[in-house]
């Protein structure tokens, strides 16, 4: 069935119905963030039939990181969505600045290697989600949303994914050759629900984010905040709006409660960072709060594209770093365009035909889990080590003594944390783009 043929079916199913109307497609894939949507784009734009499963409307608010490095900008542009990124992203950022307590550590960002596009900049994910899932849509991609995926079953080369329509009785089954797992934060698979019931610990980190009108931090500068028990950052992102988020121990924030048993968590954690950080004391002094804080966790730092389930992984389904050197949106649009090239990069005259092989699935599973450690083992590294070193008084110390004695060491930071150079290289762009430009001829 294709692309039209399936939004047909999907149109005429009765929303109080409990029969599925069953569609045929060559990939489903599960989650429309950054991940899915351009994995879906760019699988779409070469003649794939690609269900797009989202059980969330859009826009939404979520708990998560909204810089979007300079390396990441030439995968937008060739997505259909970088006029509209350059539009309504937030300023150029220039500089880093590491604060902790009264104390700050700031230096110059390195520009990107090669690509035109210098410095990175920040967009909510209320607009960067829709305006992808929007082109989605426009190169024939089934979106279907607000949708839930009740079960995922089959194998490689035959996949039976069960969906039902969030706030109806409506149901519809895809059955796919390929299976793609682009789940963000704190979900899992149906197939893992079971297994999500983990205890609590001390050392889990929960995160929060809010956004603020007025506040005081100044363009282009990128704050990593440090304090006992956790780490975050601020960023001024889409009309004019400041983003803090912050990743806390439950320890610590259970302690927090305890000593204003009044406040929300949220409002709990902001309290803190205003006493403890002058740098966040500075910047809200004159900011007010736009709605409620958002949280969500615990955060899963970890690498997960390993499993062996037939599924292929990307984004945070395939590997989470810590946020704190904020490269959770380059590892979700690079990987995307990684396990793309894998897709359609070989035998091109016979991709679809070979992508429903089960064994061709796992060598290709094999080759893009090795391309995805290579690029992204080094990050993930980097984060843990940055990260657990902030937020413990005598590592924190000291790395703060450190970057003031040489504040080069963060610009060093970042090229070592993926901000200057892109895992896809030009060619693999131009290849991929030549894709849809003979498919839409």
């Amino acid at each position: 069935m294709n692309i039209r043929q399936g939004s047909l079916a999907i149109a005429l199913l009765p929303t109080g119905s409990r029969s599925a109307m069953e569609i045929k497609f060559d990939v489903v894939v599960i989650g429309a963030g950054p991940a899915g949507s351009s994995v879906a784009i760019l699988l779409a734009s070469a003649g794939w039939s690609v269900a797009l499963v989202e059980k969330q409307s859009f826009p939404r608010r979520k708990v998560c990181g909204e810089c979007i490095a300079a390396s990441n900008l030439p995968l937008l542009s060739a997505l259909g969505v970088g006029t509209e990124f350059e539009r309504r992203a937030g300023p150029a950022l220039r500089r880093v600045a590491f604060m902790r307590g009264p104390h700050t550590a700031v230096t110059e960002l390195p520009p990107a290697n090669g690509s035109g596009f210098l410095w990175g900049r920040a967009l909510g994910r209320e607009t960067l989600d829709t305006l992808l899932t929007q082109k989605a849509r426009a190169v024939g991609v089934q979106v279907f949303q607000p949708w839930s995926l009740n079960s995922a079953c089959g194998r490689p080369g035959a996949w039976r994914c069960e969906l039902k329509a969030v706030g109806s009785n409506a149901r519809a089954t895809l059955c796919a050759s390929i299976a793609i797992d682009a789940h963000g934060s704190w979900e899992v698979l149906p197939a893992s629900r079971e297994e999500g019931g983990r205890i609590h610990g001390a050392t889990d980190l929960l995160a929060f984010k809010a956004n603020f009108a007025g506040a005081s931090l100044d363009d282009g500068l990128l704050p990593v905040l440090s304090f006992n028990g956790g780490y975050g950052g601020m960023v001024v992102a889409d009309t004019r709006v400041t983003t803090l988020a912050c990743c806390v121990r439950r320890d610590r924030l259970e302690a927090l409660r305890h000593r204003v048993p009044g406040l929300s968590a949220g409002e709990a954690v902001e309290a803190m960072l205003v006493q403890e950080c002058t740098g966040v004391r500075r910047t809200l002094s004159t900011a007010s709060r736009l709605g409620p804080w958002v949280a969500a966790g615990p955060l899963r730092p970890g690498i997960r594209i390993h499993n062996d389930d037939g599924f292929f992984r990307v984004g945070n389904a395939a590997g989470e770093a810590h946020p704190i050197i904020g490269e959770g949106m380059s590892m979700a649009l690079q990987s995307a365009w990684l396990l793309c090239a894998e897709l359609l990069g070989a035998k091109r005259e016979k991709r679809i035909h070979t992508a429903g092989d089960a064994a061709w699935q796992h060598m290709a599973r094999r080759r893009y889990a090795r391309q995805w450690h290579q690029e992204f083992g080094p990050r993930m590294h980097l984060a843990s080590l940055f990260a657990h070193a902030s937020m413990r008084a005598p590592t924190a110390d000291a790395l703060l003594m450190l970057l003031k004695a040489w504040p080069s060491l963060l610009s060093l930071g970042a090229r070592w944390g993926g901000k200057t150079r892109c895992a896809v290289d030009a060619a693999t762009i131009a290849s991929l783009s030549a894709l849809r430009d003979a498919y839409e001829g």
